[in-house]
C-alpha cells in the first residue's frame, strides 16, 4: 500500500470514529430534562434478554370546572397545533389559591404573571405568541369565590383569560385535584394551601414543584427563572414513544462508517495498482 493509500484509510477510519465520540460526549453532556414525579406503577420488562423497570407515570385527571368568564372548561380543551397540524395537549402551571387570601396568595398571583408575561414575551414570532403553555389557578374556597369574585382578582392582576384561568366549581374535584392528582402537599391546617407551582408536561405527567415564595413570603425570582426554563425545555421534548430512527444506533453507525470507509479506501488502492500494472504492460508492449 502506497503513502497516498495509508492516509486514506487512516483518514477513512479517524473521521467517523471523533465523530462518533463527539456526538457521544455532546449527548452525554445534553441538557437535563425536567424529571417525572408520581407514578402509578412499576413492573419488570426483558428487553435484548435484560431486565428494566417500566414505570407506569401518573396521568392527571380530566376535570370540568368554571373560569372567571363564567365558562366551563376542561383538560381537554388546552390544545395546540404540532408542526403537522395535529392536536397535542399544552404545557400547564397550575397553582391553588383563594380570593381572601392576606398573605401568599397576592404574591402567587404577581409571581404567576411574572411568569406569563416572560414567557410570553420572550418568545414571540413576528406577531404571534408562544401558544405552548396554559396557567391554571384553582381556587380552594369556591363557596365564596364565584366567578364575579374571580373577574375581580383577574382584574386586579391583569390576567388573560386567553392562557390563564382561575378556576372554581365543585368542592371535592378541586381538593382531589390537589390531593390526589398532583399531591400539591399543605401549608394551611384550615386549607389545602400551598406556595408551590406544579409543572404538568403536554401529556398530563408532573415535571416539578417549585416553591416561588421565599421566607420572607416574597417572590424568589430565582424559582421563577428556573420553572420558566423547565417550561421551554419540555416544550422541545418530543413524544417518548416515537423514537429517532438513529436512537441507540450511534455504535453501529461509527462501525458502519469505518467499515465503509476501510473499503473504499482499499479498493481505491486496488485500482490504482491495477492501473499502474496495466500502464507497466502497456509501455513493455
Amino acid at each position: 500500500m502506497n503513502q497516498k493509500a495509508f492516509y486514506g484509510l487512516l483518514i477513512a477510519i479517524l473521521v467517523p470514529v471523533i465523530g462518533y465520540i463527539y456526538v457521544k460526549r455532546s449527548s452525554d453532556n445534553a441538557v437535563v430534562m425536567p424529571r417525572h414525579y408520581i407514578y402509578d406503577s412499576v413492573s419488570t420488562v426483558t428487553r435484548n434478554g435484560k431486565e428494566y423497570d417500566d414505570t407506569a407515570w401518573h396521568t392527571v385527571k380530566d376535570f370540568t370546572l368554571t373560569n372567571q368568564l363564567g365558562n366551563p372548561v376542561s383538560l381537554k380543551e388546552i390544545q395546540q397545533e404540532d408542526e403537522n397540524g395535529k392536536k397535542e395537549g399544552k404545557i400547564i402551571v397550575a397553582d391553588f389559591f383563594f380570593t381572601h387570601c392576606p398573605n401568599i396568595c397576592p404574591n402567587m398571583a404577581r409571581a404567576m404573571k411574572l411568569l406569563q408575561d416572560g414567557i410570553k414575551s420572550s418568545d414571540k414570532v413576528g406577531n404571534r405568541e408562544a401558544s405552548f403553555v396554559h396557567f391554571l389557578s384553582f381556587s380552594i374556597d369556591p363557596e365564596r369565590d364565584s366567578v364575579p369574585q374571580l373577574r375581580q382578582w383577574a382584574d386586579r392582576f391583569g390576567i388573560n383569560p386567553q392562557d390563564w384561568w382561575l378556576l372554581t366549581g365543585d368542592k371535592k374535584t378541586i381538593y382531589d385535584l390537589s390531593n390526589e392528582e398532583m399531591k400539591i402537599g399543605s401549608v394551611d391546617s384550615s386549607f389545602i394551601h400551598s406556595d408551590r407551582f406544579v409543572l404538568i408536561d403536554k401529556y398530563r405527567k408532573i415535571r416539578g414543584y417549585y416553591r416561588v415564595l421565599d421566607d420572607e413570603r416574597a417572590i424568589d425570582t430565582a424559582a421563577v427563572v428556573k420553572l420558566s426554563q423547565d417550561i421551554v425545555l419540555l416544550s422541545l421534548e418530543k413524544d417518548p414513544h416515537k423514537k429517532s430512527f438513529f436512537a441507540g444506533k450511534l455504535e453501529l453507525i461509527a462501525i458502519v462508517f469505518v467499515i465503509a470507509g476501510i473499503g473504499l479506501v482499499l479498493l481505491m488502492s486496488f485500482l490504482n495498482k491495477e492501473k499502474k500494472s496495466y500502464g507497466t504492460r502497456a509501455s513493455k508492449e
